[in-house]
């Protein structure tokens, strides 16, 4: 009996230390949960640090235009770039624009304290655009306005004074006959007992005017 115990005791003793060893050899790779010699922990790599300067900015209320929008900015550092998109019919702002700052971490401050920054009555979105992700012709016309606004009045004027001719006299006249009887019929259906009064016109067009010179007398 006592053969078979020592016998048994001396297994437990192997079985133990084998397993140890293993969990020793399995343990290199972890820190110890508690006591046990201490390791260096290895080296972590630094993040990658962000080297985005562009920024895109939604939402610009009517009237921030480069002006404006380069004098606002400018208190965060220096502007390397600014442009806003404009119709290349019209030249209205198209209420989106880019900026680029020549340092990365005052484009980051931007982006953080301007990003939903009530303006006009607007949100301003602000975003870091990835430097993959910048239109190589992005600053293509960031210095000047390709089309300029138009000045409407000035182009209804024009068209106003324009010469018309015998045809072009005469359409203008039936259209303005052809809505004053729509507004008739309107009234009429209205149940209001109102007389219009006629048009008086001439569908031929106004003479031309005449200049002399000062030597033909």
């Amino acid at each position: 009996m006592g053969a078979k115990k020592k016998a048994l005791m001396k297994k437990i003793k192997k079985n133990s230390s084998d397993f140890v060893s293993s969990r020793r050899h399995e343990d290199d790779n972890y820190l110890p949960l508690e006591g046990g010699p201490a390791r260096k922990l290895p080296e972590q790599e630094e993040p990658e640090k962000d080297i985005a300067t562009v920024l895109y900015i939604g939402r610009v209320p009517h009237g921030f235009y480069e002006d404006e929008m380069e004098a606002f900015f400018k208190q965060f550092g220096k502007i390397k770039h600014l442009r806003i998109a404009r119709n290349k019919k019209t030249g209205k702002s198209k209420h989106y624009g880019f900026i680029e700052f020549e340092s990365p971490e005052v484009a980051k401050i931007v982006a953080d304290c301007m990003h939903n920054y009530l303006m006009f009555e607007h949100m301003l979105q602000v975003h870091l655009i990835p430097p993959e992700r910048v239109h190589p012709r992005l600053w293509k016309a960031r210095n000047y306005i390709l089309h300029p606004p138009l000045n409407w009045t000035e182009v209804e004027r024009k068209k106003h004074n324009k010469v018309k001719t015998v045809e072009e006299h005469q359409k203008l006249v039936q259209g303005i006959l052809k809505r004053d009887k729509k507004r008739r019929k309107k009234i009429e259906a209205a149940g209001i007992d109102y007389e219009c009064p006629e048009i008086v016109g001439s569908v031929q067009p106004a003479p031309k005017k005449i200049k002399f010179d000062e030597d033909d007398d």
